[in-house]
């Protein structure tokens, strides 16, 4: 994870995501380095346009999941009385 957070950083700050600056920004933040994972992730970034991805993942992320009724039908309501016997057994078992 901290290696993607690295190549994150990086754009933000509009670096070049390579496996020095995703090195060096990991060994900054007091993490171990390993070589394979810092390669692997920049030639998998390699071509992608970072930006368009994020955009595209907060849209993904901001729209709903499920189905489309409303809040209010999807939540069971039990009166209040029935929480108030159920509290009444529970002491009851407490003290025998």
């Amino acid at each position: 994870m901290e290696y993607t957070y690295a190549a994150l950083l990086l754009h933000k700050l509009g670096k070049e995501v390579s496996e020095e600056n995703v090195k060096s920004v990991v060994a900054a933040a007091g993490a171990e380095t390993d070589e394979s994972k810092i390669k692997s992730l920049v030639a998998s970034l390699k071509g992608v346009d970072i930006a368009k991805e994020l955009e595209n993942a907060s849209l993904v992320a901001a729209a709903p999941a499920g189905s489309n009724e409303p809040a209010e039908q999807k939540k069971p309501e039990k009166p209040k009385e029935e929480k108030k016997e159920a509290a009444a057994e529970g002491l009851s078992a407490l003290f025998g």
